[in-house]
């Protein structure tokens, strides 16, 4: 396919994507039709039809692009093996890409997918071992609900006061194993 029909097929999927999560904000996912995004668009449906199966695999598509894009924030540490805790490049991510952020909490998306990979090594090290699952979840369900507490705020704070709330957290939780031993 030539450069310029190329560039025409992502504008294209761009701006259904767009219309999608645009429409997420006041409808529920079941509610849209393909003729609705088409439509806000200014598409065929054939153009929709032959980037997505459904409305349901655009929201995938959705997802997925997402995910990708927060994998890449911590490729570097990924592929080096080391965890930096450092969730200010995510909130940062998060404040710039909020519409993108709550379609993707509202969809559910974080019961069935994690957005974030944990370091499993580095729990069993902070933990001496002992219950890693236990405080992997609590921390996971913490850091989901404070971002979505922040994204439903407004992301008013901003991203370094919401670094520092996580950072307070993790050195309570530091005091409070000093003072057991």
């Amino acid at each position: 396919m030539n450069t310029k029909n190329n560039r025409r097929k992502r504008a294209s999927m761009q701006k259904i994507e767009q219309v999608l999560v645009e429409l997420l904000q006041t409808k529920e996912l079941h509610q849209i039709s393909v003729s609705d995004i088409c439509k806000r668009a200014n598409l065929n449906r054939s153009t929709f039809y032959a980037n997505y199966v459904d409305i349901y695999g655009l929201a995938d598509a959705i997802r997925e692009k997402l995910e990708a894009q927060v994998a890449e924030l911590y490729k570097d540490e990924v592929t080096q093996g080391f965890n930096s805790n450092n969730y200010l490049i995510l909130f940062r991510h998060i404040e710039q890409n909020q519409l993108f952020y709550r379609t993707y909490f509202k969809l559910g998306y974080d019961e069935k997918h994690k957005i974030l990979a944990y370091d499993y090594r580095l729990a069993e090290k902070h933990f001496h071992n002992r219950f890693v699952e236990y405080h992997m979840e609590f921390f996971k369900s913490g850091l989901t609900r404070i971002i979505k507490l922040w994204l439903q705020n407004g992301c008013r704070e901003t991203p370094e006061e919401m670094f520092e709330i996580i950072k307070s957290e993790y050195r309570g939780r530091e005091e409070l194993f000093a003072e057991q031993s």
